[in-house]
């Protein structure tokens, strides 16, 4: 779960960790009492929404002006402008794709003297199984160009959980920052502080960027980005309680209900898989055949008849969806559930996109037995490569057709042409031929 840049300081400050006055608002109305309450000469104007890059982003409406969404205001009256232009217009930044994010809120803060800036993050890293600290003297910047074109001015380094952060790792901070005296000594502070905050409140990442050096030397928190561990979020009711739903995609706060893993992306083609390995897999494939992928959805092991109606409801809800793949590996996961589920939601959603799915594994025969029973539009793949390939060329406008979709399509046709060509054989024996026919060359 991420959080806002004010909320992330407010949990900064209560752990101990120097941050910036502010207030967060929500209406432009708002704006004047709260620069007032801060009092200037400068205030900096920020825009609240997930994502990175708001400096250097652009607001889609005129009348939001040229300037990014975190603006410099050098009187309380550039302060309210500012919040009039920004609050309710769409950002469009690095890491929000070309629809951007609506501002909903703003969080103005008392300006800061900086004399340096520094950047500093705490992650888990995977590898090791442990908490890392990356740090840098190149502040204020996009870490990763920095990692791309100056790798050597990024400090990396773990901290054992049995002993915790040492002095040692205080030292080698202050190093990283080339900071010495009373400022090495605020920085392994900061740095222990953050550590054992990371580990309490169950945080996945954390980034300050910047953090800086006042003009009176002082190291103090420009800036807050903080991930929460969602596994871990029942522990932490407060923390749930700083959720804005509104920057999550509808799709993905829906798909949490059921307990469903799901991810909106950018293509086409929408996935229903159990297990995020095999879901995975076949985004790679659809992408090896030309298409893009449109979701993660992971329906787990545990899904009903239920999990299963709602996943489609949620792929379809997508207007990009232009077909959709499911492939299922039976485990835990019954193959005669997911068929049911899926004849079910066909039949409720009112299908109008190809479908293609594939069973194996625990009560497949059963499975497949309950789609070839019923009247739904189902292309059946063999394995995923066939899978893949079929929905890819469906996308593509080079149709794999179904028995049922042929038939209703041959229905005017076939007989158009038998009466006009005087033909003595019944319109459902030409059907079926034509069919036949068309469906072989399709398996070829």
């Amino acid at each position: 779960m991420d959080i806002h840049e004010y909320q992330g300081k407010a949990v900064l400050k209560s752990l101990g960790v120097p941050v910036s006055k502010g207030i967060a608002i929500f209406d432009a109305n708002e704006a004047e009492a709260a620069a007032k309450e801060l009092g200037g000469p400068l205030w900096v104007v920020k825009s609240q929404i997930h994502a990175g890059g708001r400096g250097k982003g652009t607001f889609k409406e005129s009348d939001a002006g040229e300037k990014g969404g975190v603006r410099l205001s050098w009187s309380v009256e550039e302060v309210v402008q500012n919040a009039k232009e920004m609050l309710g217009n769409t950002l469009v930044t690095h890491q929000t794709g070309p629809a951007g994010k609506q501002v909903n809120r703003l969080y103005i803060e008392f300006g800061s003297d900086i004399d340096r800036e520094f950047y500093l993050s705490l992650l888990v890293n995977r590898e090791t199984s442990r908490v890392s600290f990356v740090a840098s003297t190149e502040g204020g910047m996009d870490i990763e160009a920095v990692a791309n074109d100056t790798p050597e001015k990024i400090i990396t380094f773990d901290i054992d959980p049995a002993t915790g952060f040492m002095p040692h790792h205080g030292r080698t901070l202050a190093a990283a920052f080339k900071l010495s005296g009373d400022l090495a000594k605020q920085a392994a502070k900061i740095g222990k502080i953050l550590y054992e905050g990371f580990l309490a409140k169950d945080m996945s990442m954390l980034e300050i960027n910047p953090l800086i050096v006042t003009e009176d030397q002082n190291l103090h928190c420009l800036d807050a980005k903080i991930s929460f561990d969602d596994n871990a979020l029942f522990r932490h009711p407060d923390i749930q309680e700083l959720r804005d739903e509104t920057e999550a995609d509808a799709k993905e706060v829906e798909a949490d209900k059921y307990g469903l893993s799901y991810i909106a992306l950018d293509g086409t083609i929408g996935c229903m898989v159990n297990g995020a390995g095999l879901a995975m897999s076949t985004m790679d494939i659809i992408k090896l055949y030309g298409e893009e992928p449109a979701n993660f959805l992971d329906v787990g092991g545990g899904a009903t008849t239920e999990n299963i109606i709602q996943a489609f409801k949620i792929i379809t809800s997508d207007e990009n969806v232009k077909g959709i793949l499911v492939n299922i590996f039976g485990g835990i996961m019954k193959c005669d559930v997911i068929a049911q589920g899926i004849v079910t939601a066909v039949g409720e959603v009112g299908l109008t996109v190809p479908l293609v799915v594939r069973l194996e594994g625990t009560n497949v025969d059963a499975g497949k037995k309950i789609i070839n029973d019923s009247d739904v539009d189902v292309v059946a793949a063999d394995d995923l490569d066939d899978a893949a390939q079929k929905i890819v060329a469906a996308v593509q406008a080079k149709r794999v057709y179904t028995k049922s979709a042929l038939d209703k399509m041959l229905e005017v046709e076939v007989v158009s042409v038998a009466n006009a060509k005087g033909l003595t054989a019944s319109v459902d024996d030409l059907k079926a031929d034509t069919i036949a026919a068309i469906l072989a060359q399709q398996e070829g």
